[in-house]
């Protein structure tokens, strides 16, 4: 046994953060803390560390068990080189600072893996790089418990599954608070959730925690329906009349006052944020194409000759490595930079919504409120006034904090007013740079529903590996500064690159050029992914609707009806016939194009 909680409550000001829990964690296992945002999970990892004391209870520590740890808070900025904050940091907790040969090996390993320069300043480093560092200086230290606050925040991908693996050989104790469910599964030999207070514990990983909650809340609300019963019973009976109130026990009569009490402490679970989007005007079908495009990021070249076409309905994911130039092609065919070489085209009547990695669009010194809504106390949802304080309620915002300012707020409440912002707003194409970090995976599930269920074109950067499989179709991947298509998800990419380097054809394939994005695909024999499995089934009744549109578009000009009416309708309908030729015949090629993927 490494670490114990016995009883052990903690509260900051009157709200309860853990009421008696107890929590023990041997040699070996590696443990994921899961719960919403809010809950106390970085509060618990502070108290196993010892930077904060619990107000009852106690806690033990293995004496000599050396204890490293990693904060979800990147804020600080040593004013010394990489290098130097990995030999002469801070130490694990109980740790021997002497330098060894082997601890400098452990060093260089660690440098080499994260990529990080060993000279370069901390204090000068981004937030993502920051995080790499910190990271870092937590696993050299070889420390018998490790806690991991958010490790994967701000890693690209590979970064991600080379961390997975070193945990995996890692031959301490882990503990560890993460929303990436695929990391989750990929460690977690057992889960520990934090829910109003209390701690429950299931073996196995997420998944097979997913199937013990169920459960749980069943039981838990047939609990309450019954205790709900029984109050209702006894409130009934204290108000009869006087007769009986002559010959009531007065035992019962204490029995429902602590019906009452306990009815009064009862922690309800918290709310679910309410997710929906505005409907917008369909854009036109032709959303992006870019020919011979070069774009640079402070100089460097970070994508060469591309030339791709992404049309209305496209559900993309943009993966690669960090700095591989993702939100740089997104702020090129948004508009919002000039490329160096090459052409963009963008297509007509779209309405973006575009979530923003680094929160720009949030102002941090207005309140909550008027960053949704400005000065008006009323937003539209489609079509509809709502007054903006029970809009925010379903972002789990509270009353008191409509005025807070947006600086305040914790990342996670941040990211949920960008949402509520975002989806305040019509929108017919969808731009998320890094929408994940920071969320909950209640609240991460939920976006991931909504985001499956959007209408419209989709743009997605995420590391979430479970997200992308979930949500897109295909991929754009980043390979140096050439980009190619994928069809599928991350899994099928993965899959597909595991196959190519089994048959010794991986070094061929990243020499390859890129193909363009409109025949780009995946090998016939690789299975399609889930989702584009679900656009494969929706695509007949799809196209059935818009043959039948067209067919009454031209029934219409055949009689001659539309030009007996107004000149602009006729116009309009014109139009309308010749998008609908260009969405049949893009739908058509689509369909073949996933078929043969299935066959």
């Amino acid at each position: 046994m490494l670490l114990r909680l016995d009883k052990v409550s903690l509260a900051y000001g009157s709200r309860p953060l853990l009421d008696q829990v107890s929590l023990q964690i041997g040699a070996g296992e590696r443990v994921a803390l899961v719960g919403r945002n809010g809950e106390g999970k970085s509060s618990l990892l502070r108290l196993l560390r010892g930077q904060v004391e619990p107000d009852q209870g106690a806690l033990w520590r293995r004496p000599g068990a050396r204890i490293a740890h990693l904060a979800q808070d990147i804020d600080a900025r040593p004013a010394q080189s990489v290098v130097e904050l990995l030999e002469h940091g801070a130490p694990a907790q109980g740790a021997d600072a002497g330098e060894s040969w082997q601890r400098r090996q452990r060093i260089a390993t660690v440098l080499s893996r994260l990529r990080l320069d060993p000279q370069a300043r901390v204090d000068q480093l981004s937030g993502g790089l920051r995080r790499r560092a910190l990271l870092a200086q937590a696993l050299v230290d070889d420390p018998d418990v490790l806690l991991l606050d958010e490790p994967t925040n701000h890693l690209d991908l590979d970064t991600i599954e080379w961390l997975e693996q070193f945990l995996l050989d890692f031959r301490g104790a882990l503990l560890f608070v993460s929303h990436d469910r695929t990391f989750i599964n990929q460690l977690a030999t057992r889960l520990v959730e934090l829910d109003r207070g209390t701690l429950s514990s299931s073996a196995g990983n997420y998944d097979a925690y997913v199937r013990f909650k169920a459960v749980q809340l069943e039981i838990e609300a047939q609990h309450q329906a019954l205790f709900d019963k029984k109050l209702a019973q006894e409130e009934a009976w204290i108000r009869q009349g006087v007769e009986a109130r002559r010959t009531r026990n007065e035992g019962r009569v204490r029995v429902l006052h602590a019906l009452r009490a306990q009815r009064r402490a009862r922690r309800e679970r918290g709310g679910r944020i309410e997710l929906a989007a505005q409907s917008s005007a369909e854009s036109g079908a032709l959303v992006f194409e870019t020919e011979g495009l070069e774009l640079a990021f402070e100089e460097r070249v970070v994508i060469r000759d591309l030339s791709v076409r992404i049309m209305r309905g496209d559900r993309i994911g943009l993966v690669g490595p960090n700095g591989a130039g993702k939100s740089t092609l997104i702020r090129a065919l948004l508009g919002e930079l000039e490329p160096r070489a090459g052409r963009v085209r963008r297509g007509s009547r779209l309405e973006t919504a575009y979530y923003d990695q680094e929160r720009q669009q949030l102002e941090l010194d207005a309140s909550v409120m008027y960053n949704v809504s400005g000065n008006n106390d009323q937003v539209i949802v489609n079509g509809r006034p709502r007054h903006v304080a029970g809009y925010l309620r379903d972002f789990l915002f509270r009353p008191e904090q409509l005025n807070t300012p947006a600086r305040a707020l914790s990342g996670g409440e941040r990211n949920r007013l960008l949402l509520a912002r975002l989806f305040a707003r019509p929108a017919n194409l969808l731009v998320m740079d890094e929408p994940t970090n920071d969320l909950d995976i209640d609240t991460l599930e939920l976006l991931e529903e909504f985001v499956a269920d959007f209408p419209g074109t989709l743009l997605l950067v995420s590391h979430d590996r479970t997200f992308l499989d979930h949500v897109v179709t295909s991929l754009l991947v980043f390979e140096g500064s050439t980009v190619r298509e994928f069809v599928g998800g991350y899994s099928d990419w993965l899959q597909y690159r595991g196959e190519q380097a089994a048959r010794g054809s991986a070094g061929r394939a990243t020499a390859a050029p890129a193909p363009p994005a409109t025949a780009a695909a995946a090998p016939r024999e690789r299975r399609l992914s889930y989702m584009a499995q679900r656009e494969l089934s929706a695509l007949p009744e799809r196209l059935q609707v818009l043959e039948v549109e067209k067919q009454e578009i031209e029934a219409q000009l055949a009689d001659g009806s539309l030009y007996r009416g107004a000149p602009e309708r006729l116009r309009v309908q014109l139009l309308r016939l010749t998008a609908l030729a260009h969405e049949l015949e893009a739908g058509y090629a689509r369909w073949a194009e996933l078929e043969a993927l299935a066959n």
